[in-house]
């Protein structure tokens, strides 16, 4: 099987973490549609957190030079951390099209914090976890920097194993947990968590213990565990991770860095949280694709996809490349599709000017394959498609479905199988 690119990796997870071995996150099943994976800025997570009174620093956040101006009025400090906002890892050491160098910067003169957010803002930030050409930057965090004696680790997670949250804590925070649990599994420690006891004072302590906290601290972090789990299970979250969880000179605990991960079957009870998504760095079509319930992933080939679950977008994958062919994207449809998301469908990937033939791989569950043909039928009238369409239909009401298209007059060729849809897709390029 050819190596899996990043991006359809994110795919396959999104559609089904069940294939990828994911150890937690939500499962999805036959018909269950494409799902967000939110994921907020860091000055939104440190605001969520702060309102549910968990210890952060001081922060606000600047869109521009005379926002800027104004924080250290708001709050003066001894040191300030300016920091851009995009959602990918390495800001520090990465560099903005501009010239200018880091994403991250810590100044002592309230001066140059104004001068140091507008080197970001309005440029792309370039580092190891982002595309070559960089995230755009239109927002700037500047913190209250804090001085750290001591970094330790806790997360919490729902856990499939554990049907529910586990506690996940070290006291060797500040570094990848991964390498922790490989080199030194003694110093991570697992505690369940009864959904319906919660964190408890006991669970708390045993945490604070473990973490290395004494005396007062341990109090401290204790009731900032018992706030973090609280914040969990209100939020609807799937992972909250605090890497670190620091101590300070002066005594204090601070929750420096989070990360939050939240449950998309929630998002009518959460709407205030996912009306925060950020979308900015996303490609305009997978936004689009999400906005009809589609989930779509842009790839570098010039065949697009139409499918139903990530087992056919890696079946398809594999036998488009099979043949000499390069996949342009995959759009997943799911499994309660109607007719009007059909057609939209096929108007994000047709726009795409990579694509030179559409492939459609559907195979009907809870899908109704007559309901996938009408849609391709009125969606190559509706957008006059001009492109070569080869489709795949198997499964519910497969006969009607053949029907339909073959009644629909439109030059699309039907495919007796995977193998053959394939074949005749790459062939349409030539």
């Amino acid at each position: 099987m050819p190596i899996l690119s990043k991006t359809l990796t994110s795919f396959l997870y999104k559609s089904s973490p069940a294939l990828l071995g994911a150890a937690s996150g939500p499962s999805t099943t036959i018909g269950q549609q494409a799902v967000r994976h939110l994921d907020l800025l860091e000055y939104q997570a440190k605001g969520l957190l702060q309102d549910h009174a968990v210890t952060v620093q001081k922060f606000r956040v600047a869109a521009n030079k005379s926002e800027a101006e104004n924080i250290p009025k708001e709050f003066p400090c001894d040191e300030y951390v300016i920091k851009a906002q995009v959602l990918a890892g390495g800001r520090g050491k990465g560099h903005f099209d501009n010239g200018f160098k880091g994403g991250v910067h810590l100044t002592k003169d309230p001066k140059k914090v104004p001068d140091l957010v507008t080197s970001m803002i309005g440029n792309r930030l370039i580092t190891k976890q982002t595309p070559k050409d960089g995230i755009p930057v239109s927002k700037v965090m500047v913190a209250e920097a804090i001085d750290i004696t001591r970094e330790t680790y806790f997360c919490i997670v729902m856990d499939r194993e554990h049907n529910g949250p586990v506690i996940v804590c070290s006291p060797d925070g500040g570094m990848d947990i991964e390498e922790v649990a490989e080199k030194t599994p003694d110093r991570i420690k697992k505690i369940p968590v009864g959904i319906s006891t919660g964190c408890t004072p006991a669970v708390a302590n045993e945490v604070a213990d473990f973490l290395g906290f004494k005396g007062e601290l341990k109090s401290q972090c204790a009731e900032q565990v018992q706030r973090l789990y609280d914040m969990f299970v209100k939020v609807d979250c799937l992972q909250l991770e605090v890497n670190p969880l620091a101590e300070t000179p002066q005594g204090k605990i601070y929750t420096a860095d989070a990360k939050l991960g939240f449950d998309d079957n929630a998002a009518f009870r959460q709407k205030a949280i996912f009306d925060m998504e950020d979308t900015t760095e996303s490609d305009p079509r997978e936004v689009e694709a999400a906005s009809y319930n589609l989930n779509y992933v842009q790839m570098d080939g010039n065949i697009g996809c139409l499918v139903n679950g990530a087992g056919l977008a890696m079946a398809t994958m594999d036998i488009i490349k099979l043949y000499g062919g390069e996949p342009a994207n995959f759009l997943d449809v799911g499994g309660s599709v109607q007719e009007h998301q059909v057609k939209e469908a096929f108007r994000i990937i047709s726009e795409d000017s990579k694509v030179k033939a559409i492939l459609v791989n559907v195979f009907g569950g809870i899908v109704n394959c007559a309901t996938i043909a009408n849609g391709v039928v009125n969606a190559c009238r509706s957008i006059d498609l001009k492109l070569p369409l080869v489709v795949r239909l198997e499964g519910t009401n497969v006969d009607e479905a053949k029907k339909i298209l073959a009644d629909s007059g439109l030059p699309i060729q039907s495919a007796l199988n995977l193998d053959d849809a394939a074949q005749k897709a790459c062939a349409a390029l030539k």
